[in-house]
C-alpha cells in the first residue's frame, strides 16, 4: 500500500495496491505497522462503525472533544463519496486548511484522521456505505459539529441540489463561531494525546 500525507498535516491517504487474478483481486486495506511508521505514533482500533447513506446525504463536519478523542481510518465499502477533511486544531499552522478526496470501493482509498481533524462527506450514489475504524469508543457528548457549508471554509462540495442533512448538522456553528465558543481542541492538546510507538518502531 502507498501511504502519503495529505495537504492537511497529520492526515494520511492510504492507497492499496491490488493483486488481480482470474477470480477478481486482493488488496491489503490497512496494515498497522507501516501506518504507524508513517504517522509516527501508535494506532489502536477500539470501535468499528458503519454508515449507510442515500445519494446527496451530507454528513458532518464532525470532530471529537479531548479527552477522549477519536482518531479514524475511513473507507468507502459501497457506493461513492466526496470526503472533506478540515484542520480544526486551534493554533495549528494549517488551521482551516482542507483536503477533498473521492472514495469508493474500486480505488479502496482510505484516510487516516487523527484527533482534531473535522470530517464530512457527501454520498454520490444511493446505498453508499462507509466504514470507520476508531481509536476510542464513543462517549455521549464527544462529537463537535461545525457547518459543512460554512461560507468562510468554502468547501468544494460541487452540489447539484440542496443536500440532505440532519437537523443537528444543519444547525451547526461556523468554524469561526466554534473557535469563539471554545469547543475546539488545541493543536498542543492533540499532539499530547498521541500514544507513542512501540519500542521496535520508535
Amino acid at each position: 500500500m502507498l501511504i502519503t500525507e495529505t495537504t492537511v498535516p497529520d492526515v494520511f491517504r492510504i492507497d492499496p495496491e491490488p493483486i488481480p487474478d482470474h477470480r477478481g483481486r486482493f488488496y491489503e486495506a490497512v496494515r498497522q505497522r507501516p501506518l504507524e511508521a508513517a504517522v509516527g505514533h501508535s494506532i489502536a482500533v477500539r470501535q468499528v462503525n458503519f454508515t449507510v447513506s442515500g445519494r446527496n446525504v451530507l454528513r458532518g463536519l464532525h470532530a471529537t472533544t479531548l479527552p477522549p478523542g477519536q482518531g479514524k481510518i475511513l473507507t468507502c465499502v459501497r457506493g461513492s463519496v466526496l470526503t472533506m477533511v478540515v484542520d480544526m486544531r486551534v493554533g495549528s499552522p494549517s488551521f482551516g486548511r482542507y483536503e477533498a478526496v473521492r472514495q469508493d470501493p474500486r480505488s479502496g482509498t482510505a484516510l487516516y484522521l487523527p484527533d482534531g481533524i473535522g470530517l464530512g462527506y457527501v454520498a454520490l450514489v444511493d446505498d453508499t456505505c462507509m466504514n470507520y475504524l476508531c481509536t476510542h469508543e464513543y462517549v455521549p457528548g464527544m462529537v463537535i459539529d461545525v457547518d459543512a457549508l460554512d461560507p468562510e471554509l468554502d468547501l468544494p462540495w460541487d452540489l447539484a441540489d440542496t443536500p440532505i442533512r440532519s437537523a443537528r448538522d444543519a444547525a451547526a456553528p461556523s468554524l469561526r463561531a466554534a473557535v469563539s465558543a471554545g469547543i475546539l481542541p488545541t493543536y498542543e492538546e492533540c499532539l499530547r494525546v498521541r500514544e507513542p510507538l512501540p519500542a521496535a518502531l520508535d
